[in-house]
């Protein structure tokens, strides 16, 4: 699976972005997607995920702001952000795998794709 992000950009506090990543492949229903970012000189942390139809889960920093979805015909997942935060500001990373069972965390997933900058002025 190859995955592409894209949508990030520049946007004043307040403000929205929407995030898209498109995957290769034909099975694309059959896999967890999740969002994860990483901020300078921070770890890359889990921002959502979505598996199934439509189950979701949202990292705290983000619940209420942040919307994932999924497009399978289109093979993209999307993340709606809303009410933007400077400290949202990161480069967003799509991740994609098989299971559906466990935790979502950077050591479980097993495609990543390049990452889009998001920065959040103040």
């Amino acid at each position: 699976v190859q995955l592409q992000a894209s949508g990030g950009g520049l946007v004043q506090a307040g403000g929205s972005l929407r995030l898209s990543c498109a995957a290769s492949g034909r099975t694309f229903d059959h896999y967890l997607m999740a969002w994860f970012r990483q901020a300078p000189g921070k770890e890359r942390e889990f921002v959502a995920n979505i598996w199934g139809a439509d189950r979701t889960n949202y990292a705290d920093s983000v619940k209420g702001r942040f919307t994932i979805s999924r497009d399978n015909s289109k093979n993209t997942v999307y993340l709606q952000m809303i009410y933007l935060k400077p400290e949202d500001t990161a480069v967003y990373f799509c991740a994609a795998r098989r299971s559906f069972i466990g935790p979502v965390g950077t050591d479980t997933m097993d495609y990543w794709g390049k990452g889009t900058q998001v920065t959040v002025s103040s």
